[in-house]
C-alpha cells in the first residue's frame, strides 16, 4: 500500500499529499519504490471481509548511511471495498543491512480516484530497527481495470509506486 496497505482513516487527497511532504522532510528513513497488494476476495463496490497479501521494494536515504534499500512482505485483513477500508496490515521489512523492521498499520486512507487506489497508511514500528517510530506510506496503486469494482470477481490486485517514511 500497502503498500503497503493497512487500516484506513479518511483524509482528503490534498491533505494526504501535504502530510506526506511534511513527513518526508523530517524522515529518519525516506524510501521510494513500489508495492503490489492482492485482495481475497477481490475489492467490490460493497465492503466485505478480505485477506490482504503483498510485497514491496524500496530504495532509501537514511540517517544510517549503510541503509540503502529494503524489501517487504505485507499481510493483514479486515473489511475492504473499492470505496471503503477498515483493516490492519503488517509489513515485515528486510533492509539491505540484514536488519528487520515490523510495521503495524492501523490508521490510513485508501481512496479510489478515477478507478485508481490512492493510498496513505500510517503505522508504528513494533519490532526491530526503528522500534517505536511512526511510519507513513503514501502511494498510488493502479487497479489496472477500474471497472472490476463492479464485476463479480472484483479488484484482486493493485500495484504501483509507493513511499516509506519513518519519522
Amino acid at each position: 500500500m500497502a503498500a503497503s496497505l493497512a487500516a484506513l482513516v479518511h483524509a482528503a487527497p490534498d491533505a494526504s499529499a501535504h502530510a506526506a511532504h511534511a513527513a518526508r522532510a523530517a524522515a529518519v528513513v525516506s524510501c521510494t519504490g513500489s508495492n503490489t497488494i492482492s485482495f481475497s476476495p477481490g475489492l467490490s463496490l460493497t465492503a466485505q471481509r478480505t485477506r490482504i497479501d503483498g510485497s514491496g521494494a524500496y530504495d532509501c536515504v537514511s540517517t544510517d548511511p549503510a541503509l540503502r534499500s529494503g524489501t517487504s512482505s505485507i499481510s493483514g485483513g479486515g473489511r475492504n471495498g473499492c470505496f471503503f477500508s477498515d483493516a490492519t496490515t503488517v509489513e515485515q521489512i528486510t533492509w539491505n543491512t540484514g536488519e528487520r523492521t515490523t510495521v503495524v498499520y492501523r490508521m490510513g486512507n485508501v481512496q479510489q480516484v478515477a478507478g485508481q487506489a490512492v493510498v496513505l497508511v500510517v503505522g508504528r514500528v513494533t519490532n526491530g530497527k526503528f522500534k517505536g517510530r511512526t511510519v507513513a506510506s503514501p502511494g498510488l496503486q493502479a487497479t489496472l481495470d477500474p471497472l472490476k469494482c463492479a464485476s463479480k470477481g472484483g479488484v484482486r490486485r493493485i500495484t504501483g509506486p509507493s513511499a516509506l517514511l519513518i519519522v
